[in-house]
């Protein structure tokens, strides 16, 4: 049986969201289906059969957003998430959120267990972290692909079922690369992991850039934003609309079909990430395990990171040890505006040093991560981490409050 067109796009996606979610119609359509190219962004390898027949047969489905505040804030993924309702009418649907603001690869890696996988066998995940990756990591090309690889790879050993879809979405540092002639490194590390698994990608940056540069719209006055305006995120879902179209054509598949497990792409990726516990960290002098840590500065915090359990320390040369089993491990902790430098050593070696301060510090208490080392020889290894005088000409800061020990 052929579906296609499965999702409305343009003004019939429009209203098909209005009437669904009782929200105010949405701008005026883009003109979605006139590409300068003459081909659209997406890749489809594999595939997404395995969700597709889900949804159409068994009359049920999950499908889980992870992501950044792109995705947090809901407008691509609420359009997205009417018109699998209304392409599905009999099928019970349940949409798993897990876009958290500032967050890219790295932490979606380790969070995964808590964030995705706690939720129950996903049919079909959708993961975005160009940006985040872009903006929080750009000189760590690595990590880029052991953090993607991580969330994929730990994703099929929990289900071998479960479609991917990876989304690169826009920005003006990665218009200026494909204006250059280059693809931006996030969008290049993430895609070795989608071609090396088969996942489908929508290179949605590649598409912003060509339709601006064709004139059929600008950065300044219509997408406005790397979180996108009203129009940008209708232009999103247009686009996941026509990929999911092309996808879904022709019959449905007779049998649910496992994915194939290549070899990875990094052997030390993070597709052992976990949390680890915090009340197994021996603390030394300055630190002590904060039940509910909230801010006292009236600085911004993010949900999920205040009034929650953190090792906290504000002097120099407070630490803390703790002791783990793998190839790597870090910290997930708040970058706020009197965050400051850290120092660390592995198994008794040299120190190192980590700035935890960054350029949106100031006013908020930023969620962050910093990978401590992930090219460690398996087996058991000990971590120490101790807070370092002052020493950053935007921040003079000697806090360190961590949310989650990060092991691999």
């Amino acid at each position: 049986m052929n579906l296609a067109p499965l999702f409305p796009t343009g003004l019939a996606l429009c209203l098909a969201f209005s009437v669904s979610s009782g929200q105010e119609k949405s701008p005026p359509r883009d003109d979605s289906g006139k590409l300068p190219k003459g081909r659209d962004y997406f890749e489809l390898r594999d595939g997404i059969a395995n969700a597709r027949r889900k949804f159409e047969l068994e009359k049920k489905g999950r499908i889980v957003f992870l992501g950044g505040s792109i995705t947090a804030g809901g407008g691509w993924r609420d359009h997205t998430m009417a018109s699998f309702e209304e392409a599905f009418p009999e099928t019970e649907f349940e949409f798993v959120a897990a876009g958290i603001g500032s967050l890219g690869s790295v932490p979606h890696a380790f969070r995964l267990e808590r964030d995705v996988l706690s939720k129950g066998p996903a049919d079909l995940l959708f993961v975005e972290a160009a940006v985040n990756d872009s903006s929080n990591i750009p000189d760590l090309p690595g990590q880029m692909l052991r953090g993607m690889e991580g969330v994929v790879r730990h994703v099929r050993e929990a289900n071998p079922l479960t479609d991917i879809v990876h989304l690169h979405f826009a920005m003006p540092p990665h218009l200026d690369d494909f204006r250059s002639g280059r693809v931006p490194v996030s969008i290049a590390q993430h895609e070795k992991v989608a071609v090396a698994y088969g996942n489908p990608s929508l290179n949605l940056s590649l598409e912003v850039t060509e339709r601006i540069d064709a004139g059929q719209f600008t950065w300044e006055n219509d997408f406005k934003n790397l979180h996108p305006s009203p129009f940008g995120h209708r232009l999103y879902a247009d686009s996941i609309a026509r990929m999911l179209d092309a996808a879904f054509a022709g019959a449905v598949a007779e049998a649910a079909r496992p994915h194939a497990m290549p070899a990875p792409v990094d052997p030390k990726s993070y597709a052992r990430g976990r949390f680890g516990d915090l009340a197994s960290a021996r603390l030394g002098k300055g630190f002590i395990l904060d039940p509910a840590w909230k801010a006292t500065d009236g600085k911004g915090t993010r949900a999920g990171f205040v009034n929650v359990p953190a090792l906290v320390a504000t002097e120099p040369g407070a630490e803390f040890a703790f002791d783990f089993e793998g190839t790597g491990c870090g910290l997930f902790l708040a970058a706020g505006p009197d965050a400051g430098r850290i120092e660390y050593r592995i198994d008794g070696g040299e120190w190192s040093t980590l700035e935890t301060f960054t350029q949106w510090s100031h006013g908020l208490h930023l969620p962050w991560v910093v990978i401590l080392d992930d090219g460690l020889d398996p087996g058991k290894h000990t971590a120490m981490v101790r807070v370092a005088e002052a020493r950053h000409e935007k921040s003079n800061g000697t806090a360190l409050r961590v949310f989650h020990l990060l092991l691999n």
